[in-house]
Parts: C-alpha cells; structure tokens; sequence
C-alpha cells in the first residue's frame, strides 16, 4: 500500500513547482513565517483557517487540505500503541432488546378536549398590535 501523502510533502511539493520559499509564501497568505516553516517541516497541523488561505492561493479546496491532515492524523494514531490499547479496551455499544410481544407499555390515550354546551358561543375579534393572531372570547349564554 504506497504511503499517503501528509499535508507536509504537498506543501512542500507545491512550493518547489510554484518556486517559492517559506517566506514568499508566508506573506502571500498572510501567515507568520514560522508557522509556514512549521506547516513545511510537519510540526504544525493544518487547520481550517490555514486550508482555506492554501486552497485560495493554489486553486484547491479547503476539503483536499483538511483531508490530507486528517488522513495524516489517522495514520498517526493508528501508530499510538497506549490508544491501541485504550481502544482494544472498548465495548461496542448495543442496542437494548426489543420487549417481548405482550409486554410492551400500552400507548397513552388523547384525551379529547371538552365539548362545548349548546350555550357556549365562540367570538373573534381583531387583532391587536401586541398579539399577532385573532383573539378568541368564550362567552356563556
């Protein structure tokens, strides 16, 4: 399986073709020259902010940067032996049993609302600035 790329090589491979230096590239993203110098050497991580100036200047996404660390970030882990066995160390979840036919918990019945009597009349009237809806006054005859 050939190694996968780090967000370092790329980098790296992209400033040799474009023939620039940590520096030139620094001030054309308007990073620090340090924290380029760190991105090249792999001792800094790609982060949203910084793939979003690389995917403006070189003409890709910000996905294909964050997918390079992530990636990189994966093969990382897989090569922490202490996470191997914290991970090893870990039940799947399951999902709990269905309930036996006959015992599940009977739904709650609606109740239904109150019928109004023959005397009970409805009326609407306008609007008001404060409410937003029709105002409904119940009156017994």
């Amino acid at each position: 399986m050939p190694k996968s790329q780090t967000p370092a090589t790329v980098l790296q491979s992209l400033m040799d073709e474009y023939q620039l230096n940590p520096f030139s590239l620094a001030k054309s993203i308007n990073l620090s020259n340090s924290a380029v110098r760190l991105l090249v050497i792999g001792k800094s991580k790609i982060t949203v902010l910084t793939a979003l100036r690389l995917s403006k200047f070189f003409g890709q996404t910000p996905d294909y940067w964050l997918d390079l660390q992530r990636e990189a970030d994966l093969i990382e882990a897989s090569k922490d032996k202490e996470l191997q066995d914290v991970l090893d160390s870990i039940a799947k979840a399951k999902k709990p049993a269905a309930p036996k036919p006959g015992t599940a918990e009977k739904p709650n019945k609606k109740k239904t609302p109150a019928v109004l009597s023959k005397k009970t009349t409805i009326t609407t009237s306008a609007h008001s600035a404060k409410n937003k809806g029709p105002k409904k006054v119940v009156k017994k005859k």
